[in-house]
């Protein structure tokens, strides 16, 4: 059928899209798990280490946007992933100057920063919606990037806090990108533009 001839190179770019997305996802998880447990480990005894790992964060969070804009080449618009990269890359550069400051100046940078790409996410996790499974943990974890960010900023210079208290966020994060992994493995939603 000419409608089926149509329809196989089309679902093919979905499905490998997917299985390209989750294993970013899972590499995502895997990584913000890491990054948790070496926060717990060092930042108590080594502020030098904290901070190494608070400039690291963003600064993976922009190589992940990269290797998103690669598994998503074919996409008619991409400014979304490219915004989100140069947020990324001048936060790195930021919270490295921020840190001269003190972490509580830090702090407020990745804050903003977290707003920023979370409501990117946010947006982009709608659209992708449409075509790909697995969405809803991406988009309820934008959400809570946005109240996070909101709440790094208000409580910077809380005495209680420091970079230590970033490792729930980051936790929160391995586990929203860990459950879109897992449903993003099901088959891609059927396309409901194809020629008949």
């Amino acid at each position: 059928m000419p409608g089926s001839a149509q329809l196989c190179p089309k679902q093919n770019t979905m499905e490998n899209s997917s299985s390209a997305l989750r294993r970013l996802y899972f590499t995502r998880a895997a990584f913000s798990v890491c990054w948790v447990i070496l926060v717990a480990v060092l930042v108590k005894g080594s502020a030098t280490a904290g901070m190494v790992l608070l400039i690291i964060y963003p600064l993976w969070d922009l190589l992940a946007t990269i290797w998103d804009i690669r598994i998503n080449a074919a996409n008619s618009s991409k400014t979304p992933q490219y915004v989100n990269a140069d947020i990324s890359l001048v936060t790195t550069v930021a919270v490295g100057l921020a840190l001269q400051a003190g972490v509580p100046e830090a702090l407020m940078v990745f804050g903003a920063w977290a707003i920023l790409t979370g409501a990117i996410q946010l947006v982009m996790s709608i659209i992708r919606r449409k075509t790909l499974n697995g969405q809803w943990p991406m988009i309820i974890s934008g959400g809570q990037s946005v109240l996070g960010g909101t709440s790094f900023i208000l409580l910077a210079h809380d005495p209680s806090k420091g970079i230590g208290s970033l490792a729930g966020y980051a936790a929160f994060g391995a586990f929203y990108f860990l459950l879109a992994g897992i449903r993003i493995g099901r088959s891609p939603k059927p396309l409901t533009d194809a020629a008949e």
